[in-house]
């Protein structure tokens, strides 16, 4: 019995120490510093919507983007905060399977309004290299906005997206590969 609970220990303590082996190669989630609200609040990034770089990214020559559709739930919310980002962006982005290399993996937190426009964006993991792609992911949110009336649904409206890109500096929304 005892014997048992050794190993049973032995590989609990293994799958941790893998865990945190894989998160530490992941990096670690940073902000840009700004001034905390004298309530202790967590600070947010906002930023301007910079100028995309004309030459990685030629401007999409398309049709506007169509109203957001009525959403219910969070998740349905996040979806199309996605799809809405590629259709706003096709020359930015990539479908299909994402490469086994990725140049960078930033992950944005986007707060609404209640018309569904963006309130504020907070970096949630800043990448150890091509910090641009932050700056793109950003404009992403920016250009795909507005996300539609979230009124409806439970405070907060906010989500999550990690963006997953190539060396192109074209980026998938984690999302689509749900």
């Amino acid at each position: 019995m005892k014997s048992t609970n050794r190993s049973a220990r032995a590989l609990a303590w293994t799958a941790r120490a893998v865990l945190v082996l894989a998160l530490a190669g992941c990096g670690t989630p940073t902000q840009r510093p700004l001034d905390r609200s004298p309530m202790g609040e967590a600070p947010r990034v906002e930023q301007p919507a910079p100028a995309p770089d004309a030459a990685a990214h030629p401007p999409a020559r398309g049709l506007p983007l169509a109203p957001p559709r009525a959403v219910s739930t969070h998740d349905e919310l996040r979806r199309q905060a996605a799809e809405r980002m590629v259709a706003a962006d096709p020359n930015g982005t990539y479908l299909g399977e994402v490469p086994a290399v990725l140049l960078a993996i930033p992950v944005l937190e986007v707060e609404l309004n209640r018309d569904g426009s963006v309130k504020a964006i907070r970096v949630l993991r800043r990448p150890s290299q091509a910090e641009d792609t932050i700056d793109l992911a950003i404009a992403a949110v920016r250009k795909a906005a507005p996300f539609g009336d979230v009124s409806r649904l439970p405070k907060p409206w906010k989500f999550n997206e990690v963006f997953l890109f190539d060396d192109d500096r074209r980026f998938k929304p984690r999302t689509l590969d749900d």
